[in-house]
């Protein structure tokens, strides 16, 4: 029994770090299939999405999805602090308890675990001593892990952070520019001024490289793949499914615009795409709709045709943006489906404020509300637009 439990404390210590190590100090994608983060994600995401769907309110289930991330980061910290105070209580415990507890007569497992859990956490009591110089060497060395354990966390936490505020900033300010949910008929159209194009080119330079950040960061840290965007209608998702979308109709369809630079973005997006679900071993799958059927292809064309912008309706274009569409298509469904985040479209379905604009709604009603005194409250639908 002693030497079973002396395995066991070893292969859980063993099994902690180097999930950690893969997890937050590893700079490139962890392998493995029996990890302990991976086993956690795959036990705990799908109950979590299945919860989900049992909330109507679109707002209120964004809300429910997007505490699953931060959450489950807490979660495997405790996890591993759990699984290294078990380990090396099992190991003192297979020594015999050589402690001695002054709360009982005979030191137990109970007694293990607890001078375990005092010393991982450096807290040093010094109510429970132990007997041999063995023991003594074993405590200093989970005091040392404690110590790195706890230097590790502070350190985590604002990588994450940091890559995730990065991510966002870029998709807010393509709220002005694409709308919300963006889409790629609504950036073309915006663009489509004097010195539109050589905007537009800024603007997929900038994305070209925040794909190719968003590559590097979600590639070395998944579990920001799991963290929602501020607003209900934007996800990170979407905004690079809009560039794709952009990229594909510039370089397919849409004439008198520089392609160079969309061939590279959509490179690099596609690089992200095809990439981030090979993270979480998904398979490539057709959409269930055609995003571009022949009546909204029409409806593009009509979108962009009035805002100034000459689109190709040959057969040769249509065969070049269905194939283009071909590449990308598929993995941002898996992708979509695994992560419950809506596919954003090619045309807007319906006009919708964008999401500057229902700050400066809602900024106006509370100053007309603080003036004028209380007032009616607003209908059901319209509490989808708000961000608040």
């Amino acid at each position: 029994m002693r030497a079973i439990a002396a395995v066991a404390g070893v292969l859980a210590i063993l099994l902690v770090l180097l999930d950690a190590f893969q997890t937050v100090i590893l700079p490139r994608r962890a392998i493995g299939r029996f990890r302990l983060t991976r086993l956690v994600y795959m036990a705990t995401w799908a109950p979590w999405c299945w919860l989900g769907r049992f909330v109507r309110k679109p707002r209120s289930r964004e809300t429910w999805l997007s505490i699953y991330g931060p959450s489950s980061l807490v979660f495997l910290i405790v996890m591993w602090a759990l699984g290294l105070v078990l380990g090396f209580g099992l190991c003192f415990y297979a020594e015999g308890s050589p402690v001695t507890d002054p709360l009982v007569a005979h030191a137990d497992f109970r007694s293990d675990i607890y001078i375990s859990g005092t010393t991982l956490f450096t807290l040093g009591l010094g109510d429970v001593l132990p007997h041999n110089r063995f023991t003594r060497e074993l405590l200093v060395v989970e005091a040392g892990l404690g110590l790195g354990f706890v230097a590790v966390v502070i350190g985590y936490f604002p990588v994450l952070y940091g890559a995730f505020s990065r991510r966002e900033v870029s998709i807010s300010l393509l709220d002005a520019r694409a709308g919300s949910p963006p889409s790629a008929a609504e950036l073309l159209r915006r663009h489509a001024f004097t010195g539109g194009s050589t905007a537009l080119v800024t603007l997929l330079e900038e994305w070209e490289r925040w794909a190719a950040e968003l590559l590097e960061s979600h590639i070395s840290y998944p579990l920001l793949c799991y963290f929602r965007s501020q607003h209900t209608n934007q996800s990170w998702l979407s905004a690079l499914c809009a560039v794709l979308d952009t990229c594909a109709l510039m370089v397919a369809t849409v004439q008198d615009m520089p392609g160079r630079q969309a061939q590279l973005t959509f490179a690099m997006a596609r690089h992200a795409v095809v990439d981030l679900s090979q993270v979480f071993e998904l398979e490539p799958v057709q959409p269930e709709h055609d995003r571009l059927s022949p009546g909204a292809f029409e409806q593009l064309h009509d979108l962009l045709c009035q805002a100034g912008t000459r689109v190709a309706r040959d057969p040769g274009s249509k065969a070049r943006l269905a194939e283009m569409r071909a590449l990308y298509e598929p993995y941002v469904e898996c992708l979509c489906r695994y992560l419950s985040m809506d596919v954003p479209p090619f045309v807007p379905q319906r006009p919708r404020r964008d999401n500057w604009q229902t700050v400066a709604q809602v900024l106006h009603a509370t100053q007309v509300a603080s003036a004028s005194g209380p007032t009616s409250p607003q209908p059901e639908h319209e509490e989808e637009h708000h961000i608040f």
